[in-house]
């Protein structure tokens, strides 16, 4: 039996995914996004061992909160990293009349064997994926998370070729994904896709900035403000496609 490498869960979530979500979050990351508020989810070490069984025990003991939407989501961390342990999870958790999402910066997605066969039939047991788009430039994603995009762009067109329900989120971080010329760009390509059933603008925050300060890791956006709520509107209604032409970010 797979067991997965658990960091902790929430029992109340709201905001990831529809409904009430019983919310596990795994350890590992290969991503190093500059603005991450989960940085010590990076690694796997300090992480609880559990078997699917235990994880779903433990979240029916909520069921009855969720609603007719709800069910549980697997954050991170990195989902995909294990994706071994996510496929008996959801299998067991769809045997159960369980509802699954996984929130996911798909970094991990490859065609080549035998991870895609494992993502295929991953897909056949997950209602929803939260994917996010971290940066639609490959040099600026690659300075921004420490690795590339294609890959990522790549696994967003599959999802939508085999019509697998996403919402996109983009966090928007002054200086860095808050030029309007990059949204118009990342909205290009959504438009491309067709199953995106929400998409949603994240702002950038440093809450998590003291997480970097205790595992000694130094925080490059230090002083980094969050976006007004006007300029996180702003860039909605762009990957939205309700904005005009192009122009130059705040």
């Amino acid at each position: 039996m797979v067991k997965g490498f658990i960091h902790s869960t929430e029992s109340f979530g709201s905001a990831d995914g529809p409904g009430v979500r019983f919310l596990i979050f795994v350890s590992g990351c290969d991503m190093r996004c500059r603005y991450c508020h989960n940085v010590d989810t990076w690694k796997q070490k300090n992480a609880d061992p559990m078997t699917a069984d235990e994880l779903l025990d433990k979240a029916e003991r909520f069921k009855s909160y969720w609603g007719p939407k709800g069910g549980i989501t697997v954050s991170g961390g990195e989902p995909l990293r294990q994706i071994d342990f996510l496929l008996e999870l959801f299998t067991r958790a769809k045997a159960r009349g369980i509802n699954t999402c996984i929130d996911t910066a798909l970094q991990p997605f490859t065609r080549e064997e035998p991870f895609f066969s494992k993502f295929q039939k991953l897909m056949e047991v997950t209602d929803l994926l939260l994917c996010d788009i971290k940066h639609i430039d490959p040099d600026r994603h690659r300075e921004l998370t420490g690795q590339p995009n294609d890959n990522i762009l790549d696994c967003l067109t599959y999802l939508s070729e085999i019509g697998k329900p996403i919402w996109i989120r983009h966090v928007l971080v002054p200086g860095w994904t808050d030029d309007d010329g990059y949204l118009h760009r990342t909205a290009d390509f959504i438009r491309k896709l067709s199953n995106v059933e929400k998409i949603e603008v994240l702002p950038y925050h440093s809450l998590g900035e003291y997480k970097w300060e205790q595992l000694g890791i130094p925080y490059t956006l230090k002083g980094t403000k969050s976006p007004t709520q006007e300029r996180v509107l702003q860039a909605e209604a762009i990957l939205r496609g309700e904005a005009g032409s192009p122009g130059q970010g705040n």
